[in-house]
C-alpha cells in the first residue's frame, strides 16, 4: 500500500469553478473543479497529474466531501492518496477489510471471505442521548468455542466514540491472540482504523476539510492495540442477522440503563 502526501491549494475562483493546485515534494498539478456540478477538469501533464487521473475516483471523493464553505481562495491543505487503490472494493459493505501487521508492516487489503480458524470479537455500544450515559458490550468467541461477554458503563457521549471504545474494550480483553475478526455495526470503526487514520496521520491529524480529527485518543489506542497482529473488520448490520452482534447490542443497552 503506497500512500502519498500531497498538498492542495485553492488559487483562484471564477463563475463557481476552482483553480486548484495539488503539489508533492517533486511536482505540481492544476485541476478545475466545480463544487456544485462535480466537473473535475485535468491541466496540462506530467507523473502527478497522471497519478491524479489514475486515481481520479479517489481524489473525486477527497473534493466531494469537502464542505462547500472549504472551497476559498486561499484554502490550503495537506492530504494523502492511496495509488491504486480498490475504492469500490473498499466502499462495499459485504467485504472484510483485513489489517495485517503480523510482519510490522500496514498490510491493508478487501476478502470475500474471512480464514476459518479464528476468534472473533463481537462489539456493541449503546449511548442513551436524554440521559447522556451509555454502555458497551464486547462478546468473545475463541477457536475452542470457548466465550466470554464483557460489558462496562461509560460515561462517554457520542454513539461513534462508544462503538470505538466497544472496540478497544474488546480488542483489550485479546492482547495474546494475532488473529481476530472484529464484528460491528459501526461504519466509522471498520473504515476509521483501516482507511481514514492512515491520512489523519499523514496529514497530523486533521481531515479533508483541515479541521482536526475527532477522537484522537481513542484512534491511537485501537491503532496500537492491532500492531503485529492480523485482523479482519467484518460489518454486520444492526441487531439483524448476527446472534453474536445481538447478544453485544442487549448487554450494552442493558448496561447503559443499569442504575
Amino acid at each position: 500500500m503506497l500512500v502519498t502526501l500531497l498538498k492542495m491549494e485553492i488559487i483562484s475562483e471564477k463563475k463557481g469553478v476552482y483553480e486548484i493546485r495539488i503539489s508533492n515534494s517533486k511536482s505540481k498539478a492544476i485541476v478545475f473543479f466545480n463544487p456544485k456540478t462535480k466537473n473535475l477538469e485535468f491541466e496540462g501533464s506530467g507523473l502527478l497529474h497522471d497519478f491524479l487521473q489514475k486515481n481520479e475516483y479517489q481524489f473525486r471523493k477527497i473534493l466531494h466531501n469537502k464542505r462547500k464553505d472549504t472551497f476559498f481562495k486561499g484554502f490550503k491543505l495537506s492530504f494523502s492518496m492511496i495509488d491504486n487503490k480498490d475504492v469500490a472494493a473498499f466502499n462495499d459493505i459485504n467485504k472484510i477489510i483485513v489489517s495485517d501487521k503480523l510482519q510490522g508492516k500496514d498490510n491493508i487489503r478487501i476478502i470475500e471471505n474471512g480464514i476459518e480458524n479464528i476468534t472473533k470479537l463481537f462489539t456493541d455500544g449503546c449511548f442513551l442521548q436524554d440521559e447522556n450515559k451509555g454502555g458497551v458490550a464486547a462478546f468473545i468467541v475463541k477457536t475452542n468455542d470457548s466465550k466470554e461477554l464483557i460489558s462496562e458503563k461509560t460515561l462517554l457521549q457520542s454513539s461513534c466514540l462508544i462503538e470505538l471504545y466497544a472496540t478497544i474494550k474488546g480488542l483489550e480483553k485479546l492482547e495474546n491472540e494475532k488473529k481476530i475478526r472484529v464484528i460491528t455495526d459501526s461504519q466509522y470503526v471498520r473504515k476509521g482504523i483501516t482507511e481514514w487514520i492512515f491520512h489523519w496521520k499523514l496529514n497530523n491529524w486533521h481531515t479533508a476539510n483541515g479541521e482536526k480529527a475527532k477522537n484522537i485518543e481513542y484512534w491511537k489506542r485501537l491503532e496500537k492495540l492491532i500492531q503485529k497482529k492480523y485482523i479482519e473488520f467484518q460489518w454486520v448490520k444492526g441487531h439483524a442477522e448476527s446472534e453474536g452482534n445481538k447478544i453485544c447490542h442487549e448487554e450494552a443497552n442493558r448496561i447503559a440503563r443499569e442504575e
